[in-house]
This record gives structure tokens, C-alpha cells and sequence, in this order.
């Protein structure tokens, strides 16, 4: 691999300083009230749309602003830094919609690139109640009738859920085709027979509404399906290796969040007669902090630029931008708490909500486990 994988263009400079500023004055204010009341930043949502940073991925041809992988990242990083379930929102919106993206015909690409480009929400329907990482395992069926579809079954963990207006959902079509037998639909939230669970009461992440969606006889016409028909469990996965590198960019966003808050606050922070930074303990645990969170973002970066390009090698380090900087992000987080001591186990300060928010990443689209099953697979084939 070459060095100049990836090289941050002026105008990739400019855009991090941009959204570092809408997220320092529009999004981290927010922040605490989020997390402690669990409810949807709104105002990060209108200042994200405002800016065209809410779904930047989205080609200009419909009306986006046609940023690459890489732009994409950065984005998210900025927002997580400052709030982790706001960095869902640019996140979410990619992970939904990438479907459409990349198999979608231009007739349903014309029909929802555009209301995404201009505000809406796209999330993502695979997961089910007995099909988290067996997603071959899943129930959701999709029977033709007359000229449309009819869904019945249900997903689970589904992000954003009720405020997003489409989700690509992945459904049965026939059932005695396995995995070939999957297809994609875009469901829209107003279609009858969808219906949403309660909320998930969750550990972090608290502002980013997670809940099950219900097909009860859910009827969608015929042009809804995304690619060809037992394309959809093929779409999701290809889908998966470009959006996973948003996961590790959100994982780098809290980790330097935590990362800024420790370094300030032992900076200030008196024992002993002295700040707390010039103990030699303190330094070695920030010294591998940061060292840590720069190899994450290098491998992120990497990813994305990768991602941008289509490599052939993207599956492999997909599934190693997310894995290693979810697993940084834990770490470094829960060390933030560690170098604030009990102040760190209070939510007067934002480390232990940046802790909390960092454990999903070792979870969602795909455990840490299923990466490095990914990756193994990967190397056995060369």
C-alpha cells in the first residue's frame, strides 16, 4: 500500500473546519440535554440540513453535494466529536440510502435521492429478532400481489426509526432460494400495515431513536424493489463494506472528544501541588491514547479513500477501520473516565456519555467478532 492512499486536499481541510464549527456552536450545546432526556437532536438535524451535511454522500445529479467516502468520514467524526447520537443522522441517512446508490435503477434513484438531499431520513432494515449476524437466517417476507408486494414480519434495532421517512428493508422473496432468495424494497413510513415499536431504552446513544419495525400486511408497489430480485442479501453486504468506515469515523470522533476533555481538564486539575499532567503516569496513559486514535483515524482514512476508489481489497479494510476503531474508542473513552477519576463518573462531564456512546460501535453493523470473521476470510483468500 502506498502512502499517498490518502492525502487531506485543501478543501477536505476547509470542510473539517466548517463542520467543527456548526458542531462546537449548534451541536455540542445540545448535547447533555440529549443524552439525559433520550429525545432526537432536532436542532443538530436542522443544522446539519442546513449546511448540506446531513447526506453529503448523495450525487449531484440529485441534487446533493456529491462528497466522496472520505468527505463522508470526515463529517461524521466532527459531529461525533461533539455528539455521538448527531453523528447518526449523516451516518444513518448513507447506510439507508447506499443501497439505492449502488443498485438502485435511475428511475428509484430519481424518486428518493433527491427528498434525501433536501432533508429526509433514510435508514436501514436488516437485522431481525433471530437474524442479527445470521442475516441469512431472516423471516421478513415479501409475496407478490397483483402489480406490488406484500411485507409481513418485523426488524429489529433499526436506527432513527420513526423519523426517518424511507428505509431500505431486506425481505424473503423466495424462500426456497436461501440467500439468493433475498431481495430489497424501499419502504416509506407512511406505507399501511408499517407500524414501530416502543423505543429501545439503551446504554448510549440515548438521542438516536432505535426501534422495531412491524409489517402487518404492509403493501408497496412493484417499483419499489432495489436491484434485481435475490440481489438483496448481495446489495446489504456490499452495501455494509462502504458504510462500516463511518462507524470507525464516528469510533475517532468520540475518542478525541473524551481524548480533548481528559487532556484540558488534567491540564487544570491540581494534586499534590502540581497539575496532574505532569505526572509521569498521566503522560504514558494520554501518550498511548493518542498514539492509538491516530493509527485508528490513518486506517479509517485509508478505508474511505479505498471505499472512494471501489479497491477490491475494501471488504478486508472496511472491516478493519471498524473494528480497530470501535476497539479504540472504547479504550480510549473509558480511559478518559479513569484520568478524571470520580469526576469522570458524573455526567457533569461529557466522557462518560462519550463512554457509553462508544460501546454501540463495537456492536452495530456487524460485531467486532463478524469483522475479524470478515477479515480472516479475507487473508485466507490472498
Amino acid at each position: 500500500m502506498s502512502n499517498d492512499a490518502y492525502t487531506l486536499t485543501e478543501d477536505q481541510r476547509e470542510l473539517v473546519q466548517a463542520v467543527r464549527a456548526v458542531a462546537r456552536d449548534k451541536i455540542a450545546p445540545f448535547a447533555a440535554e440529549v443524552d439525559r432526556d433520550a429525545r432526537f437532536p432536532q436542532e443538530a438535524l436542522e443544522a446539519l440540513v442546513a449546511a448540506d451535511l446531513h447526506a453529503a454522500h448523495v450525487p449531484e445529479e440529485y441534487d446533493g453535494v456529491g462528497a466522496g467516502a472520505l468527505e463522508v468520514c470526515l463529517v461524521i467524526e466532527e459531529v461525533a466529536r461533539a455528539c455521538g447520537s448527531s453523528s447518526l443522522i449523516p451516518a444513518v441517512n448513507k447506510l439507508g440510502s447506499m443501497p439505492v446508490v449502488l443498485a438502485g435503477s435511475d428511475d428509484i434513484k430519481a424518486r428518493y435521492l433527491p427528498r434525501l438531499a433536501a432533508g429526509e431520513g433514510f435508514s436501514y432494515g436488516l437485522s431481525e429478532r433471530e437474524a442479527g449476524s445470521d442475516t441469512a437466517s431472516m423471516r421478513t417476507r415479501a409475496r407478490p400481489d397483483g402489480d406490488g408486494w406484500v411485507l409481513d414480519g418485523q426488524k429489529s434495532w433499526i436506527t432513527n426509526a420513526g423519523v426517518s421517512e424511507f428505509y431500505t428493508v431486506m425481505a424473503v422473496t423466495d424462500p426456497d432460494a436461501g440467500s439468493r432468495g433475498i431481495s430489497a424494497f424501499v419502504v416509506e413510513k407512511g406505507d399501511e400495515g408499517l407500524t414501530f415499536g416502543a423505543k429501545e431504552r439503551k446504554l448510549g446513544i440515548k438521542g438516536s431513536p432505535t426501534r422495531e419495525m412491524v409489517f402487518d400486511g404492509c403493501r408497496i408497489p412493484g417499483d419499489r424493489m432495489v436491484g434485481a430480485p435475490g440481489q438483496g442479501l448481495k446489495i446489504a453486504l456490499r452495501t455494509l463494506d462502504h458504510t462500516r468506515i463511518t462507524i470507525g469515523a464516528q469510533a475517532v470522533g468520540l475518542a478525541q472528544g473524551a481524548l480533548d476533555h481528559a487532556t484540558a481538564y488534567v491540564k487544570e486539575r491540581r494534586q499534590f501541588g502540581r497539575a496532574v499532567a505532569e505526572f509521569q503516569g498521566v503522560q504514558f496513559m494520554l501518550a498511548d491514547m493518542a498514539m492509538k486514535l491516530e493509527a485508528a483515524r490513518q486506517l479509517v482514512y485509508v478505508a474511505a479513500a479505498k471505499s472512494q476508489r471501489d479497491d477490491p481489497d475494501l471488504t478486508f479494510f472496511g472491516a478493519a477501520a471498524k473494528c480497530f476503531a470501535s476497539d479504540v474508542a472504547m479504550e480510549v473513552t473509558t480511559d478518559a473516565v479513569q484520568l478524571l477519576g470520580g469526576a469522570g463518573y458524573v455526567s457533569d462531564h461529557p466522557v462518560e456519555r462519550m463512554m457509553r456512546d462508544a460501546k454501540i460501535t463495537q456492536i452495530y453493523e456487524g460485531t467486532n467478532q463478524i469483522q475479524r470473521m470478515v477479515m480472516g476470510r479475507q487473508v485466507l483468500r490472498g
